[in-house]
């Protein structure tokens, strides 16, 4: 079967993404990082929900100035939708422009991204350039799902662990932002840019 790599937070979207492509690739679990973990690091969370999904994980390492300039930009927007857009973004480019992801090549990278997103959205301009430039397939699963039907799908098919995002470690992009904009702004801030929301992490699949 053909590989995909596919961006993996350890979150319900991500791990359900997965589980829907399973059938139809090989599925890498790509486990996006800008190394600035405080705690359970990113690699750690997603390896030991990957191993839970049946699936393998590889790291990958993104640029740190990418992370410095989400930052600054929920700063100065005061809500963090246009920090997370620029991330996402950069996760996917820096995938797509690998040759191999955990030893594996591969002709599709994938996401989590559902109909209902605020951000990341990813538009189809976009996406057609992603597709061209790399000589491979943009696949978002979950594309066509509302957050209801997300719900149900991943009710039936994993083990969802939920909570407050701060009480909740994940491989989210959010994590290693938050711990960044604290160490330059104070937690004041970061309280201040992040809705208070649900945070989900993926425990396995449903028996």
């Amino acid at each position: 079967m053909p590989t995909v790599a596919a961006l993996f937070s350890a979150g319900k979207d991500s791990a359900l993404a997965a589980v829907v492509l399973d059938p139809f690739y090989d599925v890498v679990l790509c486990s996006c990082t800008f190394g600035l973990d405080r705690g359970p690091s990113v690699a750690e969370t997603t390896r030991e929900t990957g191993e839970r999904l049946g699936l393998p994980v590889a790291t990958v390492e993104l640029e740190e100035s990418v992370a410095r300039e989400a930052v600054d930009r929920m700063v100065t927007d005061d809500y963090p939708r246009e920090g997370i857009q620029l991330v996402h973004e950069h996760a996917l480019e820096t995938v797509a422009a690998r040759e191999a992801v955990g030893g594996e090549s591969f002709s599709a990278v994938a996401d989590g991204t559902r109909r209902d997103d605020r951000a990341p959205v990813i538009e189809r301009p976009f996406a057609q350039s992603l597709e061209d430039r790399n000589g491979i397939d943009y696949l978002r699963p979950l594309a066509g799902y509302g957050r209801g039907a997300i719900d149900e799908l991943a009710g039936r098919l994993l083990d969802v662990e939920t909570g407050p995002s701060e009480a909740i470690p994940t491989g989210d992009y959010e994590t290693e932002l938050r711990a960044l904009m604290a160490d330059e702004y104070g937690e004041a801030t970061v309280s201040d840019v992040f809705p208070e929301h649900v945070q989900s992490r993926v425990r396995g699949r449903s028996r």
